[in-house]
């Protein structure tokens, strides 16, 4: 018999600057309903001039320490899922191993095995499978995944609206005391460029030539070799992201040896959502799939007048209304997290279903990440969750943010903001980096700032 293991414990780190929809629309000249009803994007977070992934995960990790009052001594793995890494070699656990021995003292985590896991906003699930597969050989021990990322688009572009960042901190053990994670999982995978963050290749004339270039992107104060802002295709991402959260699902099932529709034993749908409403609108191609005769009796002439005509029929707006909407909560606040968005999603549903009877609910997890992966697997509620999460932390999720003039938020996307416009308190900072040292060129430095705020100018 397989050993349970699953998610014993979740912290979390958000910016607290937020950008409203309301905001947006109005200095980009859009219709605010076309985001919030269109798309359920309220706001979205971003990052202070101190703040970055390693910031965001290291705030998220501390809170898992020491809120749950960890024994460092128990974990022996902390992987990371990222596609925000500041670095091509070192990676993100390694800064993060520095910060906990500031906190904890020389030697205090140096037993744990840490790595970047990257593949879009897939990654932080493959850290997860990967840690959960080593829980069930060695259940006296726990691990730890993280995910970070900061989603950043270019002024002006179609994905500037779904910008944000965050840090979700999974604690992973046997007999965990949220929720228990089954090892079958549906795959599917094709090499594709919807959506990439490519290394460009200049000599020294062709750089002055192609200042000019969008990528390179003018308007920043400062130029980068590497961009976070990706190269994309929206409509081919839409289209892979369906195509291959179908095709999981589907080898999901295989496996499972399941004849009814899937769907129909899992009490909640959670899917990595890119902005709010992107799994009520995906879902209905398995949806259709699963319910081939409904399709069929959909009034239209083709099939995408059908499956119009099926995204609005009652059987499905039901599937919307009891398995999807639950999880969209806090994306509608935070934004795209990247890698945390499914694990974002995990935690509306819990949030929403706090006071109700939902243990040993079946979940159905549709991870996706562009490339592009999908993994679809299920997961079990234990008996008695509801106490093993931070009910206040949660309730202040989106609430307690601070938001951003159009004016503070360019400057910030731009780099030419100094200095943060919250000084920092009770959390982990970028303090500066290394400019002079040859040896150290680029080295970045983080420090923690105690109870009282500091102003920090970078």
């Amino acid at each position: 018999m397989d050993t349970s293991v699953g998610i014993e414990a979740i912290s979390f780190d958000f910016p607290k600057l937020c950008l409203s929809a309301e905001e947006f629309s109005k200095a980009r000249a859009l219709e605010k309903d076309k985001l919030t009803k269109g798309l359920g994007i309220e706001q979205f977070s971003f990052p202070d001039k101190h703040q970055d992934p390693i910031t965001l995960a290291a705030n998220a990790l501390t809170r898992l320490i020491e809120e749950n009052a960890v024994n460092t001594q128990e974990i022996q793995r902390m992987y990371i899922g990222t596609e925000s890494a500041v670095d091509s070699a070192k990676p993100i656990g390694s800064y993060l191993h520095s910060c906990l021995e500031e906190k904890l003292g020389k030697g205090s985590v140096e037993h744990w095995d840490t790595v970047d896991f990257t593949f879009a906003c897939i990654g932080a699930v493959d850290a997860l499978q990967t840690c959960l597969d080593y829980l069930r050989l060695y259940p006296e021990h726990k691990a730890i995944v993280i995910a970070t990322d900061i989603a950043k688009y270019n002024l002006g572009s179609t994905g500037e609206y779904t910008q944000g960042a965050g840090a979700i901190a999974l604690l992973l053990s046997a007999n965990p005391g949220i929720l228990t994670i089954d090892p079958p999982t549906g795959i599917s995978t094709e090499g594709v460029f919807d959506f990439f963050k490519p290394r460009r290749i200049l000599t020294k004339d062709e750089f002055t030539i192609q200042i000019q270039d969008p990528w390179v992107y003018s308007e920043e104060e400062t130029i980068q070799l590497f961009k976070e802002q990706p190269v994309y295709d929206g409509a081919y991402s839409q289209q892979c992201y369906m195509h291959r959260t179908h095709n999981a699902y589907f080898q999901l099932k295989k496996k499972l040896g399941c004849t009814k529709p899937l769907y129909e034993r899992w009490d909640a749908i959670i899917m990595h959502l890119p902005y709010c409403f992107q799994a009520r609108r995906s879902f209905i191609e398995i949806f259709a799939g699963e319910n081939l005769q409904l399709l069929e009796n959909q009034l239209g002439a083709d099939l995408s007048s059908k499956m119009r005509s099926l995204y609005k029929s009652k059987e499905y707006q039901k599937v919307i209304e009891e398995k999807i909407q639950d999880q969209e909560y806090f994306s509608g606040k935070i934004g795209n997290i990247y890698t945390g968005s499914i694990f974002l999603a995990l935690l509306s549903y819990l949030y929403k279903n706090l006071e109700k009877e939902k243990e040993n609910s079946t979940l159905g997890f549709i991870a996706y990440g562009s490339g592009s992966k999908s993994k679809a697997f299920e997961g079990q509620l234990v008996k008695g969750w509801q106490s093993k999460v931070n009910r206040t932390a949660l309730n202040n999720i989106g609430k307690a943010q601070h938001s951003l003039s159009f004016v503070d938020y360019e400057a910030l996307h731009k780099g030419s903001r100094s200095a943060s416009i919250l000084p920092p308190c009770k959390e982990w900072i970028l303090s500066g980096i290394e400019a002079k040292e040859a040896n150290k060129k680029g080295a970045r430095n983080y420090q923690w700032v105690g109870d009282s705020p500091e102003e920090m100018i970078l």
